[in-house]
């Protein structure tokens, strides 16, 4: 008896899966074809795609619209108070924040670049802060830590992203990682070509090869500012470069 029941069970369900195929069949109209006929079998899934689609749309427009708008705002008015000391060499100061100011909205605690850089990472002002909490800890011998934020800036500013990159340089050569700290000061020199980051960098570069020894490298790069910059700070200086390195390496 029991093998009964399950038999008319199967029996039931296969005869139900049927008449709802062949009354889906009726529903359609046999006289469409392509993108009608493509439809009206596939009602269900295109509203579930389109409602899917059109709340992608909604939440990218408020984010690109309203939330970033907000964020870039108020990264702003924060970084407004490191920037301050930053500029009055309180570094410690600048990086951590913790310092009571008046605000348009009342006295509160400033941010230090750290924390606008960890609040405010999608933001053109919290790429700014990677750079400066970068330069604060170079400026006070922390030069692992500064490599890490300095590496997060992705601004393409004509004077601070190559700044940024040859700071990278500064910290290699701080910590004696001299092939490394070249890498670095030659990015930086090619990153905005101009006359005063370009000669700069490259003049550090050159200055990194005499640390090796390897005077032939340093003298093509200080004929370079010779012949490129020589209008330069480092470009009206270079002779005495240029002379040095050509004695030391019997050049």
């Amino acid at each position: 008896m029991a093998d009964l029941k399950e038999e008319t069970t199967v029996d039931n369900n296969i005869n139900e899966v049927e008449e709802t195929v062949e009354e889906t069949k009726k529903t359609i109209d046999p006289s469409l074809e392509g993108i009608q006929l493509f439809y009206e079998t596939n009602k269900k899934m295109i509203t579930y795609v389109g409602g899917g689609l059109a709340l992608i749309i909604g939440v990218f427009c408020f984010f690109k619209l309203y939330y970033l708008p907000a964020q870039e705002e108020e990264a702003a008015n924060e970084i407004f108070w490191a920037q301050t000391y930053f500029e009055k060499d309180s570094f410690s100061i600048a990086l951590k924040g913790g310092k009571t100011v008046i605000a348009p909205e009342g006295q509160k605690q400033m941010l230090g670049f750290e924390q606008i850089a960890e609040n405010y990472s999608m933001t053109k002002s919290g790429s700014l802060a990677n750079y400066c909490a970068g330069i604060c800890l170079l400026r006070t011998g922390k030069f692992e830590e500064a490599t890490t934020f300095l590496s997060k800036y992705d601004g393409n500013d004509e004077m601070i992203a190559p700044i940024a990159i040859g700071a990278i340089g500064d910290c290699n050569m701080e910590l004696n990682k001299i092939d490394e700290a070249i890498n670095y000061y030659l990015k930086a020199a090619e990153k905005s070509r101009n006359n005063f980051t370009t000669p700069l960098y490259l003049k550090k570069a050159g200055f990194a090869y005499e640390q090796k020894n390897n005077y032939t490298e340093a003298l093509n790069i200080y004929q370079r500012i010779k012949t490129e910059f020589s209008k330069s700070n480092e470009g009206k200086e270079i002779e005495r470069d240029i002379a040095k390195v050509k004695a030391l390496g019997n050049l």
